[in-house]
């Protein structure tokens, strides 16, 4: 059967409940291109919510949300509706935001902290380990209430470098070998506290009328850098500029395996703690001296370089991106709508100037009134709304494909290359085929 014949969205009944079938699937995703039916179907979509979403791990929380017992943040695994807490042992959950009895969320703040998670509807009460442990006006139930089988559902919950992740998927395998190759990325990642705690700040969350595949394949874009961003790269000075002119530099993109991947922009930022008797840039000379009252030479340095963020970005599939300096989570809400949290990274505990610093950087570009987010999200719009015209069309992921070679890691081409891309779509290629065990 020709690939046109199985591929053309139009060709799936929506009317019916038959899913697409595995092979129909399969032939989506080829190994330089991708069908834009993956991000106009409907049917595709819910399918994704299903095989990937409640299928693999899924980022829910950094520890630095949930510092204390009785802290807590609610969140999204696709679109099921979790809360992520801290119980009074210190161990972390994550539980369904559902009642189990009638099916009301029993939390609507976002975050927070309290000492047991009440259904607002009938009064059940649970604790925060998500036990049952109140009912109102139980002798109405007689002998039929089993609360030790009636507590908030948990999803089994793993962390590494104080990344938290949840998953339905109780046979999984565990949290680390799913990270793979990333992990020593994420550890690199975290030098940012310089020295202290990692501190994330209340993320800026914005709505963008597309798919969430668009948003996950730019984080690992460096192509569209100096054309998308050229008013950003005019509001910097000389040197900055210089140093985020990549596409032409060293620097690379690797496929870690998994669907994860890294976008090397900065070689020589890879490592925050290594040559630190390097010139400190001119826009952060004023920063120093300033931190130069209060610490050493060495911790200045340290300071200084963690300021500035990590020169790589690093993408965890299906959804969160640790990038320089921010923690960017991306949120589906349907086939053609997706939610974005850009949270700024700070040293907890670390000088205020120095954090101030970083927030001053991050709304530059990150912020709603940045120079990269409204870019980005007038690209990503525009991506969507493109692919939306023609019956039968492929969006092209063949950019350094010529040029890739296999590294202890994985597969690594430029910097400019859509490895990233590619390595993403095999993992949904992957997931969204396999057969049930």
């Amino acid at each position: 059967m020709q690939c046109d014949q199985i591929i053309n969205v139009k060709n799936i009944d929506t009317t019916t409940p038959t899913a697409p079938s595995r092979e129909a699937i399969a032939a989506l995703v080829k190994a330089d291109r991708v069908h834009t039916s993956l991000y106009t179907s409907d049917e595709l979509f819910q399918l994704e919510l299903e095989r990937i979403f409640t299928k693999t791990w899924v980022w829910v929380a950094h520890v630095s949300e949930i510092p204390e017992s009785g802290s807590f943040k609610t969140t999204e695994i696709g679109t099921q509706p979790v809360i992520v807490v801290r119980d009074r042992k210190g161990a972390i959950h994550t539980l369904l935001n559902r009642c189990r009895h009638r099916a009301a969320t029993v939390c609507e703040h976002r975050s927070g902290k309290t000492n047991s998670f009440v259904c607002p509807y009938h009064g059940w009460g649970y604790a925060l380990d998500g036990s049952l442990r109140g009912v109102p006006h139980p002798e109405s139930y007689a002998d039929r209430l089993e609360k030790n089988e009636l507590g908030l559902v948990s999803l089994r919950t793993e962390q590494y470098a104080g990344m938290v992740f949840a998953t339905f998927n109780e046979q999984i395998e565990p949290l680390e070998d799913f990270l793979g190759a990333a992990k020593k990325w994420m550890d690199l990642f975290m030098k940012q506290g310089a020295g202290y705690p990692i501190k994330t700040g209340p993320a800026h969350r914005f709505r963008f009328p597309g798919n969430w595949k668009i948003q996950l394949e730019n984080t690992t874009d460096g192509y569209h850098f100096p054309v998308v961003h050229r008013s950003f790269l005019s509001s910097v000075d000389k040197q900055t500029e210089e140093m985020l002119n990549f596409v032409d530099g060293s620097g690379y993109v690797e496929d870690l395996g998994n669907g994860h991947s890294v976008m090397v922009m900065i070689p020589e930022l890879v490592d925050l703690e290594a040559n630190l008797d390097a010139p400190i840039p001119e826009r952060f000379i004023g920063l120093a001296d300033e931190l130069r009252k209060d610490h050493d030479e060495a911790q200045v340095r340290r300071i200084v370089r963690a300021v500035g963020g990590s020169g790589f970005n690093l993408n965890l599939f299906p959804n969160i991106a640790c990038s320089m300096a921010f923690f960017r989570v991306l949120q589906p809400i349907s086939v053609m709508e997706t939610e974005i949290h850009h949270a700024v990274i700070t040293m907890d505990g670390g000088p205020e100037i120095a954090n101030q610093a970083r927030l001053r950087l991050h709304e530059h570009f990150q912020g709603p009134m940045g120079f990269g987010t409204p870019d980005d999200s007038e690209a990503w719009e525009r991506v969507q709304r493109g692919a939306t015209a023609g019956d039968d069309l492929w969006i092209m992921l063949n950019r350094g494909l010529a040029g890739e070679y296999r590294t202890d890691d994985g597969l690594r081409s430029d910097v400019s290359a859509e490895t990233g891309m590619r390595a993403a779509y095999q993992q949904w290629k992957k997931l969204m085929t396999e057969s049930e065990k």
